[in-house]
């Protein structure tokens, strides 16, 4: 999935308490005059006269007040809004403002703002030097300059388009082109080491195609095109120097962009691109993922400016392919049809149209054949398809046809035929005759089968992927390549960086005094709970059981007591019997078996307060029975696997125990600093830690909603207990629309709401505090969206609390959690390997990769348990609390560890 999120989103620590939707309490004051809460319309908006910009207070804002302010909420009675826009303008603004000038408009990109500089490296943890994914680029001076290409007639195909260039430069390089070797991106941009001898021309360029038919004769086709080549730009390798030595603050991007695609050029010629990265069957193992469909390996490069220079990124990487094999194989693999001796039904046709669509396909019958692009299947039989044959009108039948003029007799004549070309125009061709043509990137969503296949495909260990990434270098071989090297000076290191590490100490955990270990300093990311019990036991006194498994309908009663038990003796108050009689149902009645718990539950004192569900034998019912009970019956649950359940083992039952309790409202562990006030950043002032993320739908998926989750920590000082709100916004969006929103009600007038707004109620209502300090984890965003991302969301958070009491301003730090990125670390010594052979939980990287002058470092906080562990990227993009390095990476290590749902540390611990 890519977006903002690729995690637990709001449920990863379980509710607790503080699920549910939370009003606004007399003692919050819902108004505050009026002068700052208003809708997102008016949020870049700005009058003429608007009151100078407002900064976070220095010292911790005054209590709220008992009071309930009488002032009414009137958004259009003053431009308070338009002055938080600007406040976080002028911010993030290059040039600090004068305080006698007019405030500025707000940045319309992101080279108009520019997150707060590097506060100084680390110094907590033990030091060690690891290996990076990364290699240094070096490159010469030479005059770069970027031309504008433009093909008449214009052609989308990449391939197409470099076939054209090359011929171009074959024909002209040494009449028209100065002896240049250009690089070209298959789009709409050309790249030289020296000027062209000219600005503008345009260029005349053949390209004949052969045709040769089965045993007979040859065809040749010649298209002729139209290039225009037009000077751009003149990108000047100068300023990338003086960036590198941080002379000059703006990024060069365009020169990036120049040298990543002449390092891609010559890529172009052996593999195929999917994105960034690139593959081929000869660059490693190749296997089926089922239903047609194959895998491919490869790797993915990138250019980055980091603390140790230019760097490029290189990575293995492993995508799924159409397999390359007939149409009429594909329909067998794909649609699991033991054979094809009977016709499609309707049904069966629509799947395969769906299936097939998009696809290149080429006959097979001709030794150079043409491809085509599948744009749907006929609805009649090829048997009944006839077409008209010359101009005079004359008709003939498909079958006939490949008779006739191949003599070939189709044997799945009552099969749909491909159709192709236009609706005015088909083009009818046999599934039997037609090979998927290989290196087409499958884009459809993969079956549970089909992930868990690449899963085990794109897995290795650390040696191994190390490995397999030299390999990919030597391979590619750029050093001494006549366009990468002796044209444009750019050379290639083959070792992979070096770079120091520090491995930051785990915090110690805090458990009941009532059990025999009161605290445990966890080792190497992991531990248990034996001999320790829950720091805050929940309360289960109205529960009951239903069992949708056939296979193991006999165990649930003693496994039932076996849970109770353990429940028990980790610190819960779990009841012995349940309220309503345990069950078996059958699994295709899923729907009604809960409905009818919950009927029996409204007719008792107490109300069921946990339901245990045990999911049918085939998988696929979770999600069902989750709706169903969390957003339907409102009924809290915990379902386990049936082959889990049967096995009976202590590990489980503990893990049950764990969800369960943070479910009914208790806390598993704490840490034990935060019970010392002594976690920096947090302890000494009110402070509230947000994780927010976007969920996308999978490939495939091109109109379902996008869903939006934020949690928030509800039990300051501790930071243990968090509650979550989650939201759907229109498909693929990544700015999270609902922080802050505004709500017409007829006897209210408009009415401030959203989710960070009815957080900081709840956190009220909990802790009876106002948060001082926001501490923002956004997960996911990109170096693209940040600008605009971090403009609206620190905006939504100023108007949340601004509409709340008058010249509320908490201080914000808004830190972005990056996993979709490609940096690998490898152990250099055995002593720094975890028993997975990857780098230990606690590692940190803030130099060498680093970004040159920002806030940033790499953590891996987790231990590996399979594959190549991948660190966490950490992006500082506003902070109004001056945080220090060691501070930020020592608090986002340590809330790794509150994870609620099992006892190891995780990879983000929000």
């Amino acid at each position: 999935m890519s977006g903002r999120c690729g995690g637990r989103g709001a449920g990863g620590r379980g509710r607790g308490q503080e699920s549910g939707r939370v009003q606004p309490s007399p003692s919050f004051p819902p108004g505050g005059g009026g002068a700052r809460g208003r809708g997102r319309a008016s949020t870049r908006g700005r009058g003429p006269s608007s009151p100078p910009p407002q900064v976070a207070p220095t010292q911790p804002p005054a209590p709220f007040a008992p009071t309930v302010s009488t002032s009414t909420y009137h958004p259009s009675s003053s431009s308070g809004a338009e002055s938080l826009s600007r406040e976080v303008t002028q911010k993030l603004a290059l040039e600090p403002q004068v305080a006698t000038t007019a405030p500025p408009l707000p940045p319309s990109s992101s080279k108009a703002t520019r997150p707060p500089p590097r506060p100084g490296l680390g110094t907590v943890g033990r030091k060690c030097r690891v290996r990076a994914n990364h290699v240094l680029v070096d490159f010469a001076d030479k005059d770069l300059h970027h031309y504008d290409v433009s093909i008449t007639p214009m052609s989308i195909s990449k391939n197409l388009n470099r076939n054209i260039m090359e011929q171009l430069i074959k024909t002209y390089k040494e009449s028209h082109l100065g002896h240049r070797c250009p690089a070209y991106d298959g789009q709409k941009n050309l790249y030289t080491a020296g000027a062209l001898p000219f600005d503008s021309k345009v260029f005349v360029v053949k390209i004949i195609d052969e045709f040769h038919n089965h045993g007979s004769s040859t065809f040749v086709r010649e298209r002729q095109y139209k290039v225009a080549i037009k000077l751009a730009s003149k990108p000047d390798l100068h300023y990338l120097r003086e960036f590198l030595y941080r002379i000059h603050f703006e990024c060069p991007q365009e020169t990036i962009q120049v040298l990543g695609a002449v390092l891609r050029a010559k890529l172009f010629e052996s593999y195929t691109m999917v994105g960034r990265s690139f593959f081929s069957p000869q660059l490693g193992h190749m296997g089926e993922l089922g239903n047609g469909i194959e895998y491919w390996r490869g790797f993915y490069q990138s250019l980055r400016l980091t603390q140790m220079g230019l760097s490029l990124n290189i990575d293995v990487s492993t995508q799924s392919f159409y397999e390359p094999i007939l149409v009429t194989e594909f329909v067998v693999k794909h649609f699991k049809h033991a054979n094809l001796s009977r016709p499609l039904s309707d049904q069966d046709r629509l799947k395969v149209k769906k299936a097939l669509k998009g696809v290149k396909v080429e006959l097979c019958h001709m030794e150079c054949a043409k491809t085509y692009k599948i744009s749907g299947l006929s609805r009649e039989p090829i048997s009944q398809l006839t077409f008209t044959l010359d101009e005079k009108g004359t008709n003939a039948s498909v079958i006939q046809y490949f008779c006739d003029k191949y003599n070939i007799e189709l044997k799945y004549a009552f099969l749909p035929a491909l159709q192709c070309g236009s609706e005015a125009k088909p083009v009818y061709l046999p599934m039997e005759l037609s090979r998927i043509v290989g290196g087409q990137r499958y884009t459809k969503r993969l079956n549970d089968q089909q992930v868990k296949a690449l899963l085990r495909a794109a897995c290795q260990r650390p040696h191994d992927r190390e490995e397999s990434i030299n390999r990919m270098i030597r391979a590619n071989n750029l050093q001494g390549d006549a366009l990468v090297d002796k044209e444009f000076g750019i050379q290639v290191r083959k070792e992979l960086a070096l770079v120091d590490a520090r491995v930051l100490p785990p915090p110690m955990l805090k458990y009941h005094d009532s059990g025999r270990e009161q605290s445990v300093n966890p080792g190497l990311g992991a531990w248990n709970m034996i001999n320790k019990k829950m720091v805050n036991g929940g309360k289960v006194d109205s529960w009951t059981c239903v069992n949708f498994s056939l296979r193991y309908f006999n165990m649930l009663e003693v496994f039932c007591a076996e849970l109770v038990k353990m429940c028990n003796s980790k610190g819960m108050v779990f009841c012995q019997n349940a309220s309503i009689h345990i069950r078996s149902a059958r699994p295709d009645r899923i729907d009604q078996a809960l409905l009818d718990i919950y009927n029996e539950s409204m007719g008792m004192k107490r109300p069921l307060k946990l339901l245990i569900i045990i999911l049918p034998d085939q998988t696929g019912s979770y999600g069902k029975i989750k709706r169903i009970c969390e957003t339907e019956l409102g009924i809290v649950s915990q379902c386990c696997r049936p082959m889990l359940v049967a096995r009976f083992s202590n590990q489980y039952f503990e893990n049950l125990a764990l969800k369960i309790n943070v479910k009914v409202g208790g806390r598993n562990t704490v840490l034990s600093d935060a019970i010392m006030r002594r976690i920096r950043l947090v302890s000494d002032l009110p402070t509230i830690i947000l994780g927010a993320c976007v969920t996308h739908p999978p490939p495939g998926e091109d109109y379902s909603s996008s869903i939006a989750a934020v949690v928030a920590s509800m039990d300051w000082p501790e930071v243990t207990k968090y509650r979550g709100i989650v939201s759907a916004q229109p498909h693929r969006e990544e700015i999270i629309q609902d922080l802050y929103k505004t709500v017409q009600d007829p006897q209210k007038g408009v009415v401030p709401g959203g989710m960070i707004r009815e957080l900081l109620v709840a956190f009220f209502k909990s802790t009876g505090q106002k948060p001082h300090r926001i501490i923002l984890y956004g997960d996911g965003v990109s170096d693209s969206q940040s600008a605009q991302v971090l403009l609206y969301e620190i905006d939504a958070i100023r108007k949340a609390c601004a509409s709340l009491q008058e010249g509320y301003m908490p201080r914000v730090t808004f830190v972005v959690v990056q996993k979709k990125h490609h940096t690998r670390l490898f152990p250099t010594e055995r002593d720094q390997m975890d028993k997975s052979g990857n780098i230990q939980p606690g590692t940190v990287v803030d130099t060498g990769i680093c970004h040159l002058t920002e806030f940033d470092f790499y953590l891996n906080s987790h231990a590996g348990i399979q594959g190549t562990s991948k660190p966490t990227r950490y992006h500082v993009l506003y902070d109004e609390n001056n945080v220090t390095a060691d501070v930020l990476q020592v608090l986002t290590n340590n809330l790794c560890y509150t994870y609620a749902r099992c006892t190891r540390s995780v990879s983000i611990g929000l």
